[in-house]
């Protein structure tokens, strides 16, 4: 099965959130850390710390949360990290995902909840 992530990246200071989509997010957060493509809005605000991410088993599902976070206030998005994770530790490195305190239940959940909104 194939999955896509939407995920949020930000810089040392917490001070920028940047929200994007990709179906292989160890290679997206290396580039991210690596500013591989310079001259991009997180190449400009080094933002290269994954603090959330959420999987999908759709890229459309992907892209619609990408939207829908991107929509959302400052204030929201940072209460959405602190739910998943409340220390904003990385979770996504350039070797693979190092932190996740989501409970099993939870993911299981989420999974069917995605299947169900995109049979």
């Amino acid at each position: 099965m194939n999955f896509a992530y939407t995920y949020i990246m930000t810089n040392k200071g917490h001070s920028i959130l940047y929200t994007g989509c990709t179906n292989d997010l160890v290679r997206r957060v290396s580039e991210h850390k690596k500013h591989h493509y310079k001259g991009s809005f997180t190449d400009k605000y080094n933002c290269e710390y994954c603090v959330f991410y959420k999987e999908f088993t759709s890229y459309q599902s992907a892209i619609d949360e990408e939207n829908r976070i991107k929509g959302l206030s400052r204030e929201v998005k940072i209460k959405l990290i602190e739910e998943k994770n409340p220390e904003w530790k990385e979770l996504v490195t350039e070797k693979g995902f190092v932190y996740d305190k989501t409970p099993w239940s939870e993911k299981v959940k989420q999974v069917i909840d995605d299947i169900m909104r995109n049979p």
